[in-house]
């Protein structure tokens, strides 16, 4: 294997891949998700009132907005759980209208059933309520048109970034995607170079949907990749066992049919919850901690003058480097910024306060701020130096599914390290060990398991094998 040193880096500039990073779409779907939330619950609200004033003569009737107000939650619900709050109900109108009339007729049946079991028929207005019901439907699909004109002049009509890679296939011409060329930015899935890995790392983010089109020897190479990047990756057609295929996708309109390979550990929902959690973590125990670790600054500066703080390049989500922060616990001549030489037990390079903050993991305390800037998670895979070793192999020498571990954001603590999966890796079994429980973390994450992990870190904190 070549060595893992800058001169891997291709001739391609970097600037030309950053500019080839298109802005996130996520975000403002989301923003567009609530606004369509809080505006269908405002129109529902309001269709009632004006029913109640043209029935009953009296503006918000009670007995009108009893009904509105019983309707509401079900109407969220069921909508929620359809589909009227998703991409393609931002990119087809029509969808979305029918999408939302279907969410208000069964609220609507639902309401009207559970009045007549419990016989509060006479509570509400019949008239009122066809009326109101009449105006909602009116109101939300008129929306649903507003919101397509305006999607259509802000954001260009595109609501989701989509990228082609051609590499060496036999072509896939969308039309709405952007369409890159492997070789122009020196991409082999088959290379273990953290560099190109980093490289498409950065042309994978924000994209919500990557297509590759190669040659068929090519496929099980490409498709490891996109698994370990975390993205949603389809590859034309392919044996689906060779590729641990999970759904088949036909293109119509180009007589395509491409194998879903890659979707991304956690769907929009669950990475809003653990982004949630991470910063109000990392916030709390910032204030917490605040003092304990001033006074570690200004113990690591009286030591030897030295910076307080190594900060160190280490491999993130999507195979991405990001530079980590933590205490400085090494003489600054003896620093190893690239992590080729484990730290041992009784290690000469330690200071001796440094010895103490390894052995209590006060050193990772900075990392606190990866969290808030969203390099890092509370909970995830430990991330490791460019040039850590097991058994004089590069961990991704020794197990290929290493990459995969990177498909979600790194983390100060992992299930690993709480499983006493810690220290040197002098032997194989040292990383996978690890790897496994990394993997299985990330198959069975939730919100549950990261709060129970960090219980369980507070246990360990202190470990034969910190040092």
């Amino acid at each position: 294997m070549n060595q893992v040193t800058p001169q891997l880096i291709s001739s391609v500039r970097n600037d030309i891949v950053e500019n080839k990073i298109p802005p996130s779409l996520e975000r403002r779907r989301l923003r567009a998700y609530i606004l369509m939330l809080v505006a269908d619950g405002a129109l529902l609200n309001l269709s009632f009132a004006l029913a109640a004033l043209l029935w009953e003569g009296r503006w918000w009737e009670p007995r009108a907005m009893l009904a509105a107000q019983a309707m509401l939650p079900v109407f969220f619900t069921i909508a929620l759980y359809s589909g009227t709050y998703g991409v393609r109900a931002l990119s087809d109108w029509l969808f979305a209208a029918r999408k939302v009339l279907t969410a208000l007729a069964i609220a609507a049946a639902l309401i009207n059933f559970l009045a007549f079991y419990t016989k509060t028929n006479e509570d509400f207005s019949r008239a009122a309520v066809t009326l109101g019901l009449l105006f909602t439907a009116i109101l939300l699909v008129g929306f649903r048109r507003l919101v397509a004109v305006v999607i259509a002049r802000l954001w260009g009509g595109r609501v989701i970034n989509q990228l082609v890679i051609d590499d060496g296939g036999s072509g896939f011409a969308m039309s709405d995607a952007v369409t890159i060329a492997a070789t122009d930015y020196d991409l082999d899935p088959a290379s273990d170079d953290p560099f190109m890995l980093d490289r498409l790392g950065k042309l994978l983010r924000n994209q919500d949907k990557v297509v590759i089109s190669c040659p068929r020897e090519r496929r099980g190479a490409w498709a490891l990749v996109l698994k370990s990047a975390g993205v949603y990756g389809e590859i034309v057609s392919e044996p689906a066992h060779r590729l641990g295929a999970i759904g088949v996708h036909h293109y119509d309109a180009l007589d395509r049919t491409t194998l879903v390979v890659s979707t991304g550990p956690l769907g929009l929902r669950n990475r809003i919850l653990k982004r949630a959690f991470d910063v109000v973590a990392a916030l709390a125990a910032l204030v917490v901690l605040a003092p304990l670790m001033i006074v570690v600054a200004v113990l690591i500066k009286l030591e030897d003058g030295g910076p307080v703080l190594f900060i160190q390049r280490r491999l993130g989500r999507g195979n991405q480097f990001f530079d980590m922060f933590k205490f400085r616990s090494m003489r600054e001549e003896r620093r190893d910024p690239d992590g080729d030489r484990s730290t041992g037990r009784d290690d000469e390079r330690i200071t001796r306060i440094g010895a103490f903050m390894r052995r209590t993991s006060i050193d990772e305390l900075p990392q606190l701020i990866n969290v808030l800037r969203g390099d890092m998670s509370i909970v995830g895979p430990r991330p490791h130096a460019i040039g850590s070793r097991a058994n004089d192999k590069y961990f991704w020498e020794v197990d290929a599914a290493y990459w995969q571990r990177h498909s979600l954001k790194p983390g100060l603590t992992g299930l690993a390290q709480v499983r006493g999966h810690r220290g040197a890796t002098e032997f194989e079994k040292d990383l996978t060990d690890r790897l496994q429980s990394d993997l299985e973390y990330i198959a069975g994450w939730s919100l549950l398991r990261d709060i129970v992990i960090v219980l369980r870190t507070m246990m360990v904190l202190r470990h034969e094998n910190a040092y």
